[in-house]
């Protein structure tokens, strides 16, 4: 810590960060443990944390992450799309195809933001907001195979003809991310996606991640 910081804030959000990476909750002892700080200090950041429904306790007295959570989530994609454009668009120009960035929403993959090719004569219109599920195209499964390996690396994922007839996609899975699952990809009208895509795509994948880190 540096004399600029606030301990308490500091504390509070690995509070969160914590709750965020359990699905069962942590007690308070749990809590005091992980931070190396007595409990009272513990209860006073979680009584702060409710207040703001950033935290709730169930009957059993552990801790979780609130739904006042979900309401600053609200506000992430924009900022997600804002640091993403870049690659985004030097994938589209690069390959001449729709690129797009893809989060995971629940159980669906939700297309968060996209960027069309300039120089194309044609090119599959993809918008911002379409949602799929996640078993279904190249975005969902990247991001499925991401799960299925996480400590390692899976690459890219081709599909063909599964979110529309004729067109086909690639997309490679954002990583070390900490609370993110998604994925790059582009999708063209084409049986086949050339050989150079999948790599491009695993390129541009590592630099949304980087911009968002």
């Amino acid at each position: 810590m540096t004399a600029e910081t606030s301990q308490t804030l500091d504390r509070g959000l690995r509070v969160l960060k914590l709750l965020a990476d359990t699905d069962h909750g942590l007690t308070v002892t749990e809590l005091s443990h992980k931070l190396g700080v007595n409990r009272t200090v513990v209860y006073r950041l979680l009584a702060t944390l409710e207040q703001h429904a950033l935290v709730r306790r169930d009957l059993g007295g552990r801790a979780r992450v609130g739904l006042g959570v979900l309401r600053l989530g609200r506000q992430v994609h924009p900022l997600v799309r804002e640091a993403a454009l870049p690659a985004l668009r030097s994938l589209a120009e690069d390959i001449g195809a729709t690129a797009h960035l893809t989060l995971v929403d629940g159980t669906e993959a939700l297309a968060v933001a996209v960027v069309e090719p300039s120089w194309t004569d044609y090119h599959v219109a993809y918008r911002a907001g379409f949602r799929h599920p996640l078993e279904r195209g190249a975005a969902g499964k990247a991001i499925l195979a991401a799960r299925a390996n996480p400590l390692g690396d899976p690459g890219y994922t081709l599909t063909h003809g599964e979110l529309e007839a004729g067109a086909s996609g690639a997309a490679a899975p954002l990583l070390g991310l900490t609370g993110v699952e998604g994925s790059v990809g582009v999708v063209m009208l084409a049986d086949a996606v050339p050989e150079r895509v999948g790599p491009r795509v695993v390129d541009a994948a590592r630099e949304v991640a980087e911009a968002l880190r």
